[in-house]
């Protein structure tokens, strides 16, 4: 290592990163550098007189190569959460690199054959686990393959990944592009929060009145509360033709149409390579559904159930426009408003109202008690370098010792991507090479509205059911006792059951003493009253018809995609196929929301996009082991909560997840609690009569 590396912030695996002394220059001599380590350590181990051993493997490759992926994902990470032109220059130099070691490395066939001369016999339960998947992703990595196909399978792995991240900065570049500083006139109904964000937005340009965005703090609320008809077109027009060829003037040198048809050809021409049909019998060789055919059937079942629901709740919202509203020819950028007025007129409460009781602090307490009780454990403050002043950080503890640490990011700002998810920052790994005990740290990103006026920064509902999703992803991660790092928390999880913990979650921000615990107004302090929770658990499954449907069209459209649609094709018409066999509130044609659809072309959902509704069927059939064991005065058994995390949380992916669903229930999961809990368990509604 030369003297300049040597005081390289990402080359010090002594403690936590030092993500305030990370700067661009850093990364690429970084990443040269722990990739020739990489590469050394590498060939050490194919060597002929090397052990085909599990521990001497791992002494000398796995710390290698944990060290390159760690020091990439501080990298990564501040790539979504700090984007800059020169960080995004750096990442953008040191990726090709990576990604071909990455793949090189998946494909070695000497590496390949070590692992398979290893006797499963010499290994604990959890290596097993590791080794099996270690094989079976050598096999999808392209291991198997010969001369010009494996040349070619390392080939798409690299222009994959460029193109993965090229549409990730367009949808970023797409969403920071737009601004619109409307007037007083044109802003009537937006809630007075908003307004101060926005008034302050605007004076920090130099520019009068108020700056409206396509970040969701600023765009929701325009859409749920604008009265101006022309003022929800404006944004809804920017919002659903982002990066997109319907994109209005400078912003469509940022349209993803080319790179999407790129990223599909690429797609299917791997799995051909690999023996597959299409991109998605690939895909879902990890998962726990068997064929597209089967996720496709799922899917199209649950819009069967769904939809009588949805055609009421489209008919009660037209009623609802023509008489109170005077619109009687809604438009698709009045949906979300009418649907926030009819709420309020149906539950005579507003979602501005129940906002006040939800201050970020006070969430948190709630959440980190709740989770304290159900799961043993004990959460406090802690210290770190963050990259951005609004990030916190937090450790876990059980019986004084530490269990695991995590970050929470919740602010939206600009160089940050949308969206909300939770990303390791290190596994829980019994490390080889000193046998110590490396504890796991995860971070929790969020886009929140930011305190405004000198109070705390509020949350909506919606808002809070997102923390706790993401933090159920953060405990499946930080609560496992598997040393095994590739199948320790998350990893090793088949992806269509990693949603189980974080859905989970979510049905605690429905209950009584749960709410009222994390509720404090925030002007008296006083905890959101039992009149104000009862009408919110009213609306409940207010347009869960119409909610499913859409979920159901996104996941539909991106198994379709993968499976019969034609790369090079327009993907357009399949979009409007699958809305006109599912959507009953159809967009208009010039909206192109699979052009910023991050989950499948820049994410980990290509072809998994359904493993949401998957594991809803596994998450809410686990939740009703609680509901089944509550006490009298509601308060959650802690056997119950013990049980589920020794059996979900601890086992991590160390056995498959429907093991590990079984060893929790005692029984494999039935849909009845999901259709319960969206209300969509009785005789479906009579389909209402067209106007």
């Amino acid at each position: 290592m030369n003297t300049e590396n040597e005081t390289n912030p990402l080359l010090d695996f002594s403690g936590l990163p030092a993500f305030d002394r990370v700067a661009p220059a850093h990364v690429v001599p970084a990443i040269q550098e722990l990739l020739a380590q990489a590469n050394a350590a590498l060939a050490r181990v194919t060597e002929p007189s090397f052990p085909a051993d599990w521990l001497a493997i791992a002494r000398t490759l796995d710390v290698a190569t944990e060290r390159l992926g760690r020091a990439w994902g501080v990298v990564s990470h501040l790539n979504a959460v700090a984007d800059s032109p020169e960080l995004r220059a750096a990442y953008n130099e040191a990726l090709p690199a990576v990604t071909e070691f990455w793949t090189r490395l998946g494909a070695d066939e000497r590496l390949y054959a070590k692992y398979k001369a290893i006797d499963p016999a010499t290994l604990d339960d959890a290596q097993r686990q590791a080794h099996r998947l270690a094989l079976r992703a050598f096999v999808l990595g392209g291991a198997e393959l010969q001369g010009q196909q494996r040349e070619r399978h390392a080939q798409i792995q690299g222009r994959l990944a460029e193109l993965s991240q090229k549409f990730s900065e367009n949808v970023l570049d797409a969403t920071d592009h737009f601004a619109y500083y409307a007037s007083a006139d044109e802003v009537e109904g937006i809630p007075e929060d908003v307004l101060l964000a926005a008034r302050e937005a605007a004076s920090k340009d130099g520019r009068e009145g108020y700056k409206l965005t396509l970040k969701l703090p600023s765009y929701l609320p325009v859409m749920q509360y604008a009265r101006s008809g022309a003022l929800r077109e404006r944004l809804y027009r920017a919002y659903v033709t982002r990066a997109s060829d319907q994109a209005e003037g400078e912003a469509r040198r940022y349209d993803n149409t080319p790179i999407i048809r790129e990223i599909l050809a690429l797609r299917r021409e791997e799995a051909q390579l690999l023996g597959y049909p299409n991109y998605a019998a690939l895909s879902l060789v990890p998962k726990m559904a068997e064929s597209p055919e089967e996720v496709a059937a799922f899917l199209r079942a649950l819009a069967e159930r769904a939809r009588p629901y949805a055609e009421r709740d489209v008919a009660e919202m037209r009623a609802f426009a023509a008489e109170h509203l005077g619109i009687r020819d809604p438009q698709p950028w009045d949906w979300t408003y009418i649907g926030e007025r009819l709420k309020e007129s149906r539950y005579a409460f507003s979602e501005q109202e129940l906002k006040q009781y939800f201050p970020q602090p006070k969430v948190l307490q709630g959440l980190f008690e709740l989770v304290e009780h159900l799961f043993e454990i004990r959460i406090a403050p802690d210290q770190a370098a963050v990259w951005h002043p609004d990030v916190r950080f937090f450790r876990i503890e059980r019986e004084g010792s530490l269990v695991g640490q995590f970050y929470f990011d919740p602010t939206a700002r600009n160089g940050k991507r949308g969206g909300a998810w939770m990303d390791d920052v290190r596994a829980r790994w019994r490390r080889p090479d000193t046998g110590e005990l490396q504890t796991p740290v995860a971070h929790l990103v969020c886009n929140f509205a930011g305190p405004q006026d000198g109070k705390p920064a509020l949350l909506t509902h919606d808002d809070v059911i997102t923390v706790f999703h993401e933090f159920g992803h953060g405990l499946h991660h930080l609560l496992t006792q598997v040393d095994e790092r590739d199948v320790s928390g998350i990893s090793g999880v088949e992806w269509d059951a990693v949603e189980l913990p974080s859905q989970f979650m979510e049905n605690f921000c429905w209950e009584w003493n749960v709410l009222r615990a994390m509720t404090a107004h925030v002007d008296t302090g006083e905890p959101i009253p039992r009149a104000l929770f009862d009408k919110i658990s009213a609306a409940r499954n207010y347009q869960s018809g119409l909610q499913t449907l859409r979920q159901i069209e996104y996941a539909l459209f991106d198994i379709l995609l993968h499976t019969d649609h034609e790369p090079e094709a327009d993907l357009q018409p399949l979009l409007d196929q699958v809305r006109a066999e599912v959507a009953v509130l159809p967009p208009p044609g010039f909206a192109r929301t699979a052009h910023s659809f991050g989950h499948i072309f820049a994410g980990g959902y290509a072809a998994g996009y359904y493993s949401y509704k998957w594991a809803e069927v596994l998450s809410a059939d686990a939740y009703a082991a609680f509901e089944e064991t509550v006490s009298g005065d509601g308060r959650h058994s802690r056997e119950t909560g013990r049980r589920y995390r020794q059996a979900i949380l601890e086992a991590g992916g160390s056995r498959p997840a429907m093991d590990s669903f079984k060893a929790f229930r005692g029984r494999e999961p039935r849909l009845d609690a999901l259709l319960r809990h969206q209300g969509m368990a009785d005789a479906p509604p009579a389909r209402p009569t067209q106007p």
